[in-house]
C-alpha cells in the first residue's frame, strides 16, 4: 500500500538550484525556514539556468519585511532591455509570525540570517533561510576533527 504523498525528488518541478556550502562550515544552523522570493521574469529564467550565487548573501529585517541582500543572479541574455540588476535587494515572502520569530532571534541573540539553498518547489523559486550563529576558528577545526573521526569509525565498521 502506498501513501498519497510524493517525495520532492519525484516531482519534476522540484529541484535544488544552488546551495551555500560555506554556510554549514562557517555557521552553526539553529533553525531553518523555507520562504518565497519576489523576482522578475528574467531572474527566474537565469535561476532555471543555474546562474545564481548565494555565497556572499545574507538576510536583513527592515520595517517588518525580510530582504535578501548580496545574492548574484546573472543577467538573462535574451531579456535585452527588460533585464534586471544583478545584485539588487530581493524581498523574501514570509508570514508575519515567521518574520517576528526570526527577527527577534536575529536581533536579541546575535544570530544571522543566511540563505542555505535556492530551489524550485511546485514551479516557484524558494529560498531556505537559516538562523545561524557564527563559529570561531577553533570550533571549525574541532568540527573537522570530529568528522574525520566519524569517517574513520564508519570505514573501520565496513571492513
Amino acid at each position: 500500500m502506498t501513501s498519497g504523498k510524493k517525495k520532492s525528488s519525484d516531482d519534476p518541478k522540484s529541484r535544488i538550484v544552488c546551495t551555500n556550502r560555506k554556510a554549514r562550515h562557517e555557521y552553526d544552523v539553529v533553525d531553518e525556514l523555507d520562504c518565497g522570493i519576489v523576482l522578475q521574469g528574467s531572474e527566474v529564467k537565469s535561476i532555471r539556468n543555474n546562474k545564481i550565487s548565494i555565497d556572499e548573501a545574507y538576510g536583513r529585517v527592515d520595517d517588518g519585511e525580510v530582504w535578501l541582500i548580496g545574492s548574484d543572479i546573472a543577467e538573462y541574455p535574451q531579456a535585452t532591455m527588460f533585464n534586471h540588476e544583478r545584485r539588487r535587494k530581493r524581498k523574501l515572502l514570509m508570514s508575519r509570525r515567521e518574520i517576528r520569530k526570526f527577527a527577534e532571534a536575529a536581533d536579541h541573540d546575535g544570530l544571522t540570517l543566511i540563505p542555505l539553498s535556492v530551489f524550485f518547489a511546485n514551479g516557484y523559486v524558494k529560498v531556505r533561510l537559516g538562523l545561524c550563529k557564527g563559529r570561531k576558528l577553533h570550533d571549525k577545526r574541532e568540527r573537522m576533527k570530529e568528522q574525520d573521526a566519524q569517517r574513520e569509525i564508519r570505514s573501520a565498521k565496513l571492513r
